[in-house]
């Protein structure tokens, strides 16, 4: 097994590692900003419904009550003027739904259905409870909802909700007297729920962990490749040829090529300190002292020589 192998075998260890990790940490951290910008879609849609059923109230109500008499008109009614406008929001965007889901609706189309009942009663038996979310799924993909609950504030809701003989006559002509009665002050009656997708950010941070990770790995090929080329460089080669010059001196071999041992690095003294060694041991080796307390040791071997330069004496004597 070589240095070479050993050494990229340590390094691909070290990559997985590191890429499990890397991997992990940043699909969790993706996952969660998508959860997050996806409620913060839900609560805008959520601030919307509020913002028309205030407006409905304020601006819209007090211009068309003297009406009532007449004929009863919904869109004085806070609940219908949110779901009707949030309807057409949902024929462009058809996973984006907003419903004021009620147990016992004077509208047939806001009935809870099992899940949003089970919403319900969390804030009928949650007092404090102002909000709840979490995650379903749908035939179009998971999707998170936030639900806020319905609860009667004002006594000026009651006239229509509490008996069929208080609700104006107008009202009872269009929804009947056998829905949306019943309600008491206090009361939770329903729950504001609002179902984001979750499928166009989950798909954003999918792709964007596939573009980091990929990323990654072309970053760790081109380290693994640098990486290569220096120890090639620094240490593979010079120890590779010192290595075969050694074998070859051992053998006897005559024609031996000239090498020279340069460089001040942990190599560089290896290599001289090894040489320094095999020219001693030689029959023809020669040490000329020089200036700085450096010496040269030089051997020739028939035609060939062998050269070392700037030996110290300590390593001279090895």
């Amino acid at each position: 097994m070589g240095l070479r192998f050993k050494f990229n075998l340590v390094l691909l260890a070290v990559f997985l590692a590191g890429f499990g990790v890397a991997g992990y940490i940043s699909n969790d951290l993706l996952q969660r900003q998508a959860r997050e910008r996806v409620l913060g879609e839900a609560r805008l849609v959520m601030e919307a419904a509020l913002a028309i059923r205030g407006y409905t109230v304020g601006q819209v109500k007090p211009h068309l009550i003297d009406r009532m008499d007449k004929g009863f008109l919904p869109q004085t009614i806070p609940a219908y003027a949110a779901t009707e406008t949030l309807a057409e929001l949902h024929k462009k965007y058809p996973d984006y739904d907003y419903k004021e889901a009620t147990l016992n609706p004077t509208n047939p189309r806001d009935r809870a259905a099992d899940w949003e009942a089970d919403l319900v009663n969390v804030f009928r038996n949650r007092a404090d409870s102002r909000e709840i979310s979490g995650q379903r799924d749908t035939p179009t993909g998971p999707a998170l909802y936030i639900a806020h609950p319905i609860r009667i504030e004002s006594a000026a809701c009651l006239p229509c909700h509490s008996t069929p003989e208080a609700a104006p006559a107008s009202m009872l002509k269009v929804y009947g007297s056998a829905n949306g009665f019943g309600w008491k002050l206090n009361e939770v009656v329903g729950a504001q729920v609002v179902s984001v997708p979750m499928s166009v950010p989950l798909a954003r941070a999918e792709k964007t962990f596939n573009v980091f990770m990929i990323s990654l790995v072309g970053i760790f090929a081109a380290i693994g490749l640098v990486l290569n080329l220096m120890l090639w460089a620094m240490v593979i080669r010079p120890v590779t040829k010192l290595s075969k010059l050694a074998d070859r001196i051992s053998l006897g071999e005559v024609g031996a090529p000239e090498f020279k041992a340069g460089g001040r690095d942990e190599i560089g003294v290896l290599a001289r300190a090894f040489a320094a060694r095999l020219l001693l041991e030689s029959d023809s080796a020669t040490v000329t002292p020089a200036s700085g307390g450096v010496v040269t040791i030089s051997s020739q071997i028939d035609s060939g020589w062998l050269e070392f330069i700037e030996i110290t004496p300590a390593t001279a004597g090895c």
